[in-house]
């Protein structure tokens, strides 16, 4: 499985509700990262939220090395900055013994974060990195835990997932569901419901062991998609409603979205 650079390729190998699972796919290196990034939009991007970048000492070596490894002089914000996805670093606290599982966030260069700010997350742990999500602790927190401490140099994994927004911008701030969606209705969801998808990606670091995560982030109008995801979304909603919906805020739009793709059936 691959995972393609906007939002209708990713859709279908996206999880949007059910239990949490990891859903990685192998990736090669052509794979990796997005080719021919706009690198204007993260020059802006950055500009405009500087506190997106945050480190602490022990996230500078692995920033080096990562800048290094593709091609760039300085640490993890110009790699960042040189590239369409944002870039988080994790290691082992340097007393750790071998094979614990708590990597922490040691760096972050993030434009486009999904409702979360990278100075309330620095240097935690990976479950309380975690902890806003619903099911994380029961249902994908040790398998999250294992494979990090498996991952060897070289390999790259990648996921995706998706949510609904009320903004086509790439740095979303989450409002009250009631309040976001409440100009929706089902004759214009097309243009008012934004679908989010996170392309992410993990490997690890050979000099330093640190582990890179990427987020590639990809917006897209409802009704900008195709019939067949426009239907997968309209299919999943009951399931949010029945699991994630209050975290996710899917009372407040699932309607519109099920009689707007109704309506295009």
């Amino acid at each position: 499985m691959t995972l393609g650079f906007s939002v209708d390729a990713l859709l279908p190998k996206a999880r949007g509700g059910g239990v949490l699972k990891m859903g990685l796919a192998k990736l090669d290196e052509s794979e990796w990262l997005q080719p021919e990034p706009d690198l204007a939009a993260r020059a802006a991007g950055f500009a405009v939220y500087p506190e997106g970048i945050q480190q602490v000492r022990e996230g500078e070596a692995p920033g080096a090395e990562l800048a290094a490894m593709l091609g760039r002089s300085g640490g993890l914000p110009e790699a960042a900055r040189a590239h369409h996805e944002d870039m988080c670093l994790l290691t082992l606290p340097g007393s750790a013994r071998p094979g614990d599982e708590q990597y922490r966030l040691v760096g972050a260069a993030v434009a486009w974060p999904s409702d979360w700010t990278p100075a309330d997350k620095l240097g935690l742990p990976l479950r309380a990195l975690h902890a806003p999500i619903q099911g994380y602790e029961e249902q994908l927190a040790s398998g999250v835990d294992h494979f990090m401490a498996k991952l060897k140099p070289g390999a790259i994994y990648g996921r995706c997932n998706w949510f609904i927004a009320a903004t086509g911008l790439r740095r979303w701030v989450a409002q009250p569901p009631e309040q976001a969606f409440a100009h929706v209705t089902p004759q214009n969801a097309g243009e008012t419901l934004f679908v989010r998808s996170e392309r992410q990606t993990l490997r690890r670091l050979p000099e330093t062991g640190a582990i890179l995560f990427t987020i590639g982030i990809y917006v897209a109008p409802l009704g900008s998609l195709s019939p067949a995801n426009i239907e997968r979304l309209a299919n999943a909603m009951r399931g949010l409603l029945d699991g994630e919906g209050e975290r996710r805020g899917a009372g407040a739009y699932a309607e519109a979205l099920v009689r707007f793709a109704e309506d295009r059936r």
